[in-house]
């Protein structure tokens, strides 16, 4: 969104007045923030808005009913509460993106909705705003219950939940979803692991309205009986195809399908969001929405055009040079994000520019909250205007004026490229994105020359040379290789249109189970990928399914033997690779 100036913003004129319903919610008492606190314009944009070029990007609707939910051109339209408005003139909000444009009329209308959209596009904004707007509208619950005492303790009982998959993202959807709810009444409150828990209790006991949390800490406060989700009707995934990569699907379902969660039937509405839309994520989809609209903007898993791609070819033993040569060469003040592939990689290099005198900092899954708080203040203030980061910081992360991203070492798929120079470029503003490659980059080198080609970036002639020696790589989602279909730089078994469409396709097969005598429609994804959580009649610790086997305890299916291969594949490359 656009950014105003602060001297436009009246910061004497009073906040609005609190709807009395949520300020006293299961008897609590009123809490009270400073606005200038919650709206700290540290977080401001500072390049130019390329507005003209964003306001270009294509937008696709499908599902019932799609057209005449239509968008709205500016927040006015959308009928958002009087409070809500005046937090989106305080935040210096004046133009909907175009995810915004399209995602808030249809959660205002009450639909499930699956989002698609590049990173930095405005999603946080888009499923806050409507979700805040239903909640000042509704009031709380009829019961007025929010908070139980048992034994002591005291229970939290959220009416929306927003899934994150990390503590940065967590925390940045938090620090929006306080500016939106500045006024109304109602309570926001994080969680996430990595974080002393008992400042989390103390915040849920002074009440939670809106929880923010990721999938394993929120498990671990409900196993503790201190969050109950029996009032949720409003669910939000953020960045759902990376929850999946970072194997936390087994607590995803846990906390939607086993816990005291409304189900759909009962009125909950879910929306999820996420940068690419692999099978496994239509897979997700299929299961937790309802009748859904389907969004897309932009193309689903590509970059846009504010982002400039540069090939260079670097040996490894040349890399450090060539990146002082890079940073000296740079004629624009701005933020430079410096991705490599180990912890190890960003603790020495981080060493090493600051030996040479260049203020860096680094950020990966070692470093405590304390001081990955503490590096990222200090590169978005420009304290140290470089920041060297695995890809525990490649997604999600709200930077705003990143001016230049690096991929000191190339990721090992096409996924985390998209993601990692998502940093720059955002929301319209532009952006350089400089990749060091060699042969050790062959894994993505196919899929990287069909994105270029896609985006219209410039193939130096060298890349071409060393890609004709790269085979097609199994599973390439780009480049032609086995089950994507003939050519093309994407096939519509990726999922860059809405499968509904193509129920055809081999890649989903439906079928029906008994689950507590109802009858679901359950999907198999791929080879192996036996449902999880999925209640059997059978008698026999192991059933054969899908190609794979599938584990039962106690006449419950837990996970396919694939399954658990691929989330400890996930879990190795989460706390190994980086």
């Amino acid at each position: 969104s656009t950014h105003m100036s602060s001297d436009r913003l009246d910061w004497s004129q009073p906040p609005p007045k609190e709807d009395g319903t949520w300020t006293r919610r299961g008897g609590r008492r009123p809490f009270h923030e400073d606005v200038r606190e919650i709206f700290d314009e540290s977080h401001a944009m500072t390049t130019g808005i390329n507005f003209n070029e964003y306001d270009k990007i294509p937008v696709e609707v499908s599902g019932r009913g799609a057209a005449e939910i239509g968008h709205i051109d500016c927040f006015v339209e959308a009928g958002l509460d009087a409070a809500i408005v005046r937090n989106i003139e305080r935040c210096g909000y004046t133009k909907p993106t175009p995810v915004q444009k399209h995602a808030i009329p249809v959660i205002m209308a009450k639909r499930d909705l699956m989002a698609c959209a590049q990173t930095g596009s405005g999603k946080t904004g888009a499923f806050l705003l409507p979700t805040i707007h239903r909640m000042t509208e509704e009031g709380p619950p009829p019961s007025s219950v929010e908070t139980v005492q048992n034994g002591g303790r005291w229970k939290a009982y959220p009416v929306a939940l927003v899934l994150a998959p990390t503590r940065e993202l967590a925390s940045q959807i938090f620090a929006e979803a306080r500016k939106f709810c500045f006024g109304t009444g109602i309570r926001a409150v994080v969680v996430y692991g990595g974080a002393e828990i008992r400042l989390q209790l103390r915040e849920l006991e002074r009440g939670c309205d809106l929880l923010v949390g990721t999938p394993g800490r929120l498990t671990d406060l409900i196993e503790r009986y201190r969050v109950s989700l029996s009032q949720v009707n409003c669910l939000i995934f953020d960045e759902a195809d990376r929850m999946l990569d970072m194997g936390f699907e087994p607590q995803i379902r846990r906390i939607v399908e086993q816990e005291d969660m409304p189900t759909s039937r009962q009125g909950r509405q879910s929306t999820m969001f996420s940068a690419t839309f692999p099978r496994e994520i239509q897979q997700l989809a299929r299961d937790f929405l309802n009748d859904y609209v389907f969004l897309t903007v932009g193309r689903v898993g590509s970059t846009h055009s504010s982002i400039r791609q540069v090939l260079r070819y670097v040996e490894d033993t040349d890399k450090y040079k060539d990146l002082r040569r890079l940073l000296e060469d740079q004629s624009e003040e701005g933020l430079t994000l410096v991705f490599v592939e180990t912890k190890r990689r960003a603790d020495e290099l981080e060493h090493i520019l600051c030996r040479d005198r260049y203020p860096a900092t680094s950020i990966h899954g070692d470093r405590t909250q304390a001081e990955r708080e503490e590096a990222l203040r200090d590169f978005k203030m420009g304290a140290r205007p470089i920041l060297v980061a695995t890809d525990v910081a490649a997604r999600g992360l709200d930077i705003s004026h990143v001016n230049h991203v690096i991929n000191y070492d190339l990721p090992h798929n096409i996924d985390d490229y998209v993601h990692r120079i998502g940093r720059t470029g955002r929301v319209g503003n532009l952006g350089t994105a400089t990749s060091f490659v060699n042969e050790s980059g062959r894994p993505i080198l196919r899929d990287l020359w069909a994105l270029l080609e896609e985006n219209e970036q410039e193939v130096p002639s060298w890349f071409m040379s060393l890609m004709r020696d790269v085979t097609s790589s199994k599973g390439s989602r780009y480049g032609p290789g086995k089950g994507r279909g003939k050519g093309g730089p994407r096939s519509a078994s990726f999922g860059s249109r809405d499968f509904r469409q193509h129920s055809s396709s081999s890649d989903f097969r439906r079928f029906e189970e008994v689950d507590n005598g109802r009858t679901r429609g359950l999907s198999s994804p791929r080879k192996g990928g036996g449902g999880i959580t999925r209640r059997s009649t059978a008698s026999s610790p192991f059933v054969r399914g899908d190609g794979g086997f599938r584990v039962l305890y106690g006449g419950m299916t837990v996970l396919s033997v694939q399954q658990l291969i691929r989330e400890a594949k996930a879990r190795k490359k989460r706390d190994v690779a980086e």
